[in-house]
């Protein structure tokens, strides 16, 4: 789930510098002359609009100070389906339990069906993420986020029809109905930006957008423990889920009936010409072709195969935090929780100083392969120190955890990005998430099984196996630094167009004084 979030913020990265201007300053060496002045005009005019944001007194740009409410609905609506996401894995456990009548009688396939509520998000996102997008470029926006609000509205509603332990295939149903909610709106983020707000605020709204996602992973984690007791009666945790799932779908049908009301497709007035060029250069994407091109690139098929495995094995490590902490820490449904949320945390703490570090050093395979190991390390030291039965050491180790491998995800999707330009980075990104869906599932269910084989340190041991193959491929990936190469290219040749017109001004300058003379 996350990884998917953290794919959309390099969507808008640059929308307005780099794409805009490789468009308009590739040009031959043969027509430099009769190209430079509108190269040099467009390029102006875009660098006004980024040094100076001023579209609100323009004529046909302007800023909407509506733009923080679209904003916040959608930061609303992904807390809410990315909560629906993990809070019933949490209490797995407690689950189990009270739907014990209506699940299998074998230890490991019981088991295997409750990881199946989280699972289900990733199995529903391979085959629709292409088919999700198509539709976003074909309906837009509000049509996308109508559509998931409601879905998620209803799958929250049948949660609360399936209160009964012989109900759990109505429960896996609403899972799978909130799992469809994410497929509308995952792309959303970038697109509300790049359609409502100016180019200094793209990536602010972005993240917002995102931040969203991880703040409903976090209450999934810490809310349900709190909220359902582990109790004897089967009814007193019934009326506790009753309590849970009603709270829920009266929130998310709130939601749903703010977005139908207030979100709009677009301002009347578009926020800057330079977002409307990018938005047009998503729309000129061609699906086919790119995949072509992504697939030949070997150094991106590594990159697959390696993100998949790391963040497979974060999937893994979130779905399957219940049983790993209740072994070493019996009772303990609660600190499972903020064990969970100390993962997110620092994820998010991860991510931000992974962006800052390669904002300003931009060595993208030496820091995907540096997280990889100190990921590895963090695994290891997890592994290794959970039978000493020390929470706070728990709790340290999850936070190195969540710290690096969420912090891989942005400095992959980058990397990813480099190592393919000038390639569609939606569809690259929906490849990397493909993968991560994938070895999430494998990783997932192979995980379950070892534990019930061999317990936990045999699953710890697992992912630290996998991480270690993960880091040694990473090694093999050329640091084939395209789009820093397309830059560099683009630099020159404005400098060459500079060049060109100040040489022209001098001269014509110079035959009107010839000609006064």
């Amino acid at each position: 789930m996350v990884a998917r979030l953290l794919s959309l913020v390099k969507s808008c990265i640059g929308m307005a510098t780099l794409t805009v201007s490789s468009r308009s300053l590739t040009v031959s060496a043969d027509d430099k002359n009769t190209q430079n002045e509108p190269i040099l005009d467009n390029e102006m005019e875009l660098e006004a609009e980024e040094n100076h944001p001023s579209d609100e007194h323009s004529s046909t740009t302007h800023v909407y100070k509506r733009r923080w409410i679209i904003i916040l609905l959608y930061c609303l609506y992904a807390m809410t389906n990315s909560y629906q996401w993990i809070h019933l894995n949490i209490i797995g456990n407690i689950v189990i339990k009270y739907y014990r009548e209506s699940l299998p009688d074998d230890k490991f396939q019981r088991e295997t069906t409750l990881d199946w509520l989280s699972m289900i998000y990733m199995i529903v996102y391979i085959p629709l993420v292409f088919p999700g997008t198509f539709l976003l470029k074909k309906k837009g926006v509000r049509v996308c986020l109508v559509a998931g609000a409601f879905l998620n509205a209803l799958g929250a509603w049948l949660k609360v029809a399936c209160v009964s332990p012989d109900r759990f295939p109505v429960l896996m149903f609403a899972q799978t109905v909130c799992a469809l909610a994410q497929i509308f709106t995952l792309g959303l983020p970038a697109k509300i930006a790049a359609v409502w707000f100016g180019p200094n605020e793209v990536s602010t709204a972005t993240s917002i957008g995102i931040f969203g996602f991880q703040i409903g992973v976090a209450i999934g984690f810490l809310v349900p423990p709190i909220v359902i007791p582990n109790s004897e009666s089967l009814d007193d945790i019934g009326s506790h889920l009753n309590i849970m799932f009603y709270a829920g779908a009266g929130f998310m049908t709130f939601l749903f009936i703010l977005v139908v009301i207030i979100f709009k497709e677009r301002p009347p007035k578009p926020p800057s010409r330079a977002q409307m060029l990018a938005t047009q250069r998503v729309q000129e994407e061609h699906y086919g072709k790119t995949l072509r091109n992504l697939f030949k690139n070997v150094g991106f098929d590594l990159l697959v195969v390696t993100f998949g495995v790391n963040t497979g094995c974060y999937y893994a490590i979130s779905t399957l935090l219940n049983p790993i902490v209740l072994e070493s820490f019996p009772g303990h449904e609660k600190t499972a929780g903020q064990i969970g949320l100390t993962i997110v945390l620092a994820g998010v703490a991860g991510s931000v100083v992974a962006g800052i570090w390669l904002d300003r050093t931009r060595t993208y395979k030496g820091t995907t392969l540096g997280i990889y190991l100190f990921s590895l390390a963090g695994m290891l030291i997890f592994t290794f120190t959970l039978r000493l039965e020390l929470i706070w050491v728990v709790f340290l180790c999850a936070g190195i955890f969540g710290f690096f491998m969420t912090g891989y995800l942005p400095v992959c999707f980058e990397f990813g990005a480099e190592i393919t330009y000038p390639e569609s980075e939606g569809i690259s990104s929906a490849l990397l998430n493909e993968s991560a869906e994938l070895f999430g599932i494998i990783f997932t269910i192979g995980c379950r099984a070892m534990m019930n084989k061999v317990g936990t340190f045999g699953l710890n041991l697992l992912i630290s196996g996998a991480l270690f193959l993960g880091s040694i491929c990473t090694g093999f990936i050329k640091a084939d630094y395209r789009r820093q190469n397309a830059e560099k290219k683009i630099l020159r040749q404005l400098d060459d167009a500079i060049e060109i017109n100040v040489t022209n001004t001098v001269s014509e300058k110079t035959r009107m004084t010839e000609t006064t003379d």
